[in-house]
């Protein structure tokens, strides 16, 4: 939760930043300023109102030159200075109290056996690649992917082809920071709803919810005027993520006790190399294809997981059958 809170935090700033003036330029005290509709106004005819949905949203294609958008033109290079200055003093800071205030981990360390001790970084890999030869490894490899795929595309493809294509890049912040709220809280709800229903029917909920968004985004057309409809798109987003992020991750850590290490770094792994194709991808698909690309990764995915789950039940139904039989004969031996 604390760290999906650095989405609002961070957003915040460049909104503030970005909604300024600074940097703009401003016209003199002796130059007039021409209203443009009242021109239009005075020479009979009217200026047409732009068709954001004919090349924004699922039609958006970055390497294209058909839409000339006044939307996506580039902010002062004095905003972008401030906002980069802005997050290199707060990476500062952190790594500041980092070293300050943070316990140095030998403390924690006495008595055990860390597997990471005493091995390369070429040892490390080869510890987290052997963890591929387990099933459930394998299985969860499609989901992971998923996971970084859809993040890249939230902060790459819908930030651009939708929010700042037709709604404005000013206000880009405004809506990663309902989708920051949205997804820092859904993660500490996520996991006591679980506690209560068991984890496959919270992520058939994320399941829901993400192919309903992402056919969404398929059939809507961007409009400015609609601007609820991006943050509730942003919500939506925010809420299927978390539950993703953290149950993956605890999932991760359940299925291979005493591999946790190689565990995590197959999730981190994996889930970075989702994320690099797709910002590698971006330049060279439409937001079309990669749309239906994530539906069939989100599919193949959550089919690997239910997989997971059902050897599961099954290994605990036999489990629980032998155990059964066990304490029948028992009692059959006692009379």
């Amino acid at each position: 939760m604390f760290y999906q809170m650095a989405q609002i935090w961070g957003n915040l700033v460049s909104s503030a930043i970005l909604s300024s003036s600074l940097g703009d330029v401003t016209l003199l005290m002796n130059e007039t300023v021409i209203d443009v509709p009242e021109v239009a106004a005075l020479m009979n005819y009217t200026i047409a109102t732009p068709d954001y949905g004919s090349t924004c949203g699922v039609n958006f294609c970055s390497g294209s030159d058909a839409h000339e958008n006044t939307n996506l033109e580039s902010p002062s290079p004095v905003k972008i200075q401030l906002i980069a200055g802005v997050y290199l003093a707060c990476m500062a800071s952190a790594s500041i109290l980092v070293v300050v205030g943070v316990d140095s981990l030998s403390r924690y360390n006495t008595g055990r056996q860390p597997m990471a001790q005493g091995k390369s970084g070429f040892q490390l890999l080869a510890v987290t690649l052997r963890q591929l030869r387990h099933k459930y490894q394998l299985l969860l490899l499609p989901v992971i992917g998923y996971i970084g795929a859809e993040q890249a595309f939230m902060a790459a493809d819908f930030t651009q082809a939708f929010v700042g294509c037709a709604y404005g890049i000013s206000n880009i912040g405004f809506v990663m920071i309902c989708f920051g709220v949205f997804n820092a809280l859904a993660a500490p709800i996520a996991g006591a709803i679980v506690k209560l229903t068991g984890r496959f029917p919270v992520m058939v909920i994320a399941l829901l919810l993400n192919l309903c968004l992402l056919t969404s985004l398929l059939l809507w057309r961007p409009d400015p005027e609609q601007w609820l409809v991006f943050f509730i798109l942003a919500a939506i987003w925010g809420t299927a993520d978390a539950v993703w992020l953290v149950q993956v991750n605890a999932l991760s850590g359940i299925l291979f006790p005493g591999n946790e290490e190689a565990a995590y770094s197959n999730f981190r792994l994996w889930e970075a190399t989702g994320s690099v194709l797709s910002y590698a991808s971006a330049p060279y698909l439409c937001v079309r294809t990669r749309l239906y690309v994530l539906v069939g990764l989100l599919i193949l995915g959550f089919s690997g997981y239910t997989t997971i789950e059902l050897m599961e039940y099954r290994v605990k139904r036999h489990h629980h059958e032998e155990r059964k039989f066990e304490l029948v004969g028992k009692k059959a031996d006692q009379e």
